[in-house]
């Protein structure tokens, strides 16, 4: 017999070689037919396989991120087969489960268009009727090679080439199909159903631009047919709101081929982000903090001595000056280093709150651009804290407060995931606990939840990331907080203690919105580009009716400019019914129509974007409005 530990920490016993779908079934019949996958010590397991000696469980369904991975990474399995059963020539590459759906990687110069995914979906239905079970099998190292030559599939045939001498070579079968893969799947192909494609892209086999470009068809499936209904909703919804649909329309930025991946800001964006920085420096002054400059080129002995020069040499732009190397700057972190560096530090001048604005360079791949959210050039909002080991707890706190404090300024909700250890760290592991346990108080004392990923943190030290959620539910990576018990021992920071003695510093990199750029991007698409009053680039559309009205309304814009409103006015001999129409498509928060009337009584006719006509009022007690709307940053 063995023992098996549930999440709620009770114990039963079960035959030796029992698999988590018996187990399943041993608690209720409902629980056995909603199990996808399970998770034994931690680890994704397949569900039909046999569990030997005693180990934690829990049962997985759709539920569960675990249980969608299974599922979703069978559909690949399918969209695989179906591509197969319609096109035998075409080589496989790779099918993961990624977040909301899943992918398949062809080797294949046939052209997939979106007139050919009814004809793959049919073919996947089929698949999915014929319930088809999903069995696993291994085989030796040279075998599991030889299999694969045999069905003519070079790219499996490289990846089990690349695997560890030892490593354990698994297969899945369904029907007359085979791949090469980890697992786990579920039970049969009749599981897993409501598949729907979504596109079809370009893709570098493993991602190197070396390599041949594969043909890469992106899919999802839910358990539930109005799940997938509502995600569809979703991202038709999301598609309105493409940041570069948006950005385009508004007059923010632009891309220019002339510079792929690095951004032109337009006079409205430069408004935008003008705005958004203001109320970084206002909030940053408030929760303590100095700023500083650092440059954006530095050489090389730097780098190597941050570790970044050995680690993340691949992403940075790099040349020559004076026989040297040098390379502009992925990061701000060396740059606050030598700051910190620069004069003797006492413990009454900790914590050192250090912030920075500073743009970075970092070479991502061409295919791997998209609008603000994928940039090679952007605006990174840093911070550095410098601390005794003493008020880590603390200034960990600290940041989680003013992270909270902005995000629900911008209306955003956030989760927050903590990462620990990798396997390429520099540092003790007691130090890495010790930093890991310190991070999780921080959280549990701020009565935050988080979500442990394990083995995910910076090489130097484990990290938080904020996970930001839009108002169609989304989740944006933007915050973080990352400890680094490294940085300051590379370049022998010190400050002196009350003891009188040399101590070593603890660090704290920190960037709040993560990019400008992006967090632009972000918030285009979660406002739709219809900007609360404070943050919008032109938030008052002054209107003449007449060209009688052209002075009075030349002479109130002038006073609301005065008042520090961001204003434009709309002189021309057109309709008054067009120009309101185009200032609702610009999205602008308040329009003013000055007519006659309005002239002679001495007030303007105020209408709102949210609210429409809302009648006449006094200039004074429109400026009050909006001066409230926009000090207390209300949105809508």
């Amino acid at each position: 017999m063995i023992n098996i530990t549930f999440p709620d920490g009770s114990v039963r016993q079960f035959e030796d070689g029992v698999n988590a779908y018996a187990i399943a079934e041993s608690i209720s019949p409902r629980l056995r037919k909603a199990t996808l996958a399970a998770e034994l010590d931690g680890e994704l397991y397949d569900a039909a396989l046999p569990i030997h000696g005693d180990h934690a469980l829990k049962i997985l369904t759709f539920n569960d991120e675990g249980g969608r991975w299974t599922y979703r990474h069978t559909g690949s399995h399918i969209l695989a087969q179906a591509v197969k059963r319609l096109w035998p020539e075409v080589k496989l590459a790779i099918g993961p489960a990624i977040e909301n759906g899943f992918y398949y990687d062809f080797d294949t110069d046939i052209a997939f268009t979106p007139e050919d995914f009814p004809k793959i979906e049919k073919e996947m239905e089929k698949i999915v009727a014929e319930n088809l079970p999903l069995e696993r099998f291994e085989l030796p190292r040279e075998e599991a090679i030889a299999f694969m030559k045999e069905k003519a599939e070079p790219y499996k045939v490289e990846l089990i080439e690349d695997l560890p001498e030892g490593e354990v070579i698994s297969f899945y079968k369904q029907g007359d199909f085979v791949d090469l893969c980890a697992g786990p799947h579920l039970e049969s192909t009749g599981k897993c159903k409501n598949i729907k494609i979504m596109s079809v892209a370009g893709a570098y086999w493993r991602g190197s631009e070396k390599n041949k470009m594969l043909k890469r068809i992106y899919a999802t499936a839910f358990e539930k047919k109005a799940d997938l209904d509502a995600y569809i909703t979703m991202l038709e919804e999301a598609k309105k709101r493409d940041h570069r649909k948006i950005g385009k329309e508004l007059g923010l930025f632009a891309m220019m081929d002339e510079g792929p991946g690095f951004p032109f800001f337009l006079p409205k964006g430069m408004e935008l982000k003008n705005t958004l920085l203001e109320y970084w420096h206002e909030v940053h002054k408030r929760y303590g903090y100095v700023e500083i400059q650092t440059p954006i080129m530095l050489n090389r002995e730097l780098w190597e001595k941050s570790g970044h020069w050995g680690h993340y040499r691949k992403n940075m732009y790099t040349t020559v000056i004076d026989e040297m190397d040098f390379a502009i700057k992925p990061m701000n972190c060396p740059g606050g280093m030598l700051v910190y560096g620069l004069e003797p530090r006492s413990y009454r001048d900790l914590p050192l709150r250090m912030a920075e604005l500073g743009l970075v360079h970092r070479h991502e791949l061409s295919g791997a651009l998209h609008g603000l959210f994928r940039v090679r050039c952007f605006t990174q909002d840093d911070a550095h804290i410098f601390m005794t080991w003493e008020q880590m707890k603390d200034e960990i706190k600290n940041v989680i407060k003013l992270y909270t404090e902005v995000y629900s300024t911008f209306g955003l909700s956030y989760r927050i995931e903590l990462s620990t250890m990798p396997e390429d760290h520099i540092g003790e592991k007691e130090t890495w606990d010790f930093a890991t346990d310190i991070l999780k108080q921080a959280i549990t004392e701020m009565d935050r939840e988080y979500k442990l990923n394990e083995g995910d943190g910076a090489f130097y030290g484990p990290k938080l990331d904020f996970h930001i959620a839009d108002c169609l539910g989304r989740s944006w990576q933007c915050g973080t907080i990352q400890l680094d018990m490294q940085l300051p021992e590379r370049f022998e920071l010190e400050y002196t203690g009350a003891d009188g003695a040399k101590h070593r510093p603890v660090m704290i990199h920190r960037a709040m919105f993560g990019s400008i750029e992006r967090f632009i991007g972000v918030i285009t698409e979660h406002f739709a580009g219809a900007f609360p009053t404070w943050l919008a680039p032109v938030q008052v559309k002054v209107m003449a009716m007449t060209d009688r009205t052209m002075e009075a309304s030349t002479e109130i814009a002038a006073k609301l400019e005065k008042a520090g409103l961001r204003v434009e006015t709309d002189l021309r001999n057109e309709k008054i019914g067009f120009k309101i129409r185009e200032a609702q498509m610009q999205k602008i928060p308040y329009m003013l129509i000055v007519g006659d009337k309005e002239v002679e009584n001495g007030v303007v006719a105020v209408r709102s974007r949210k609210g429409g006509d809302l009648g006449t009022m006094s200039l004074e007690d429109f400026l009050a409005r909006i001066e409230k709307e926009v000090r207390e940053k209300s949105i809508d």
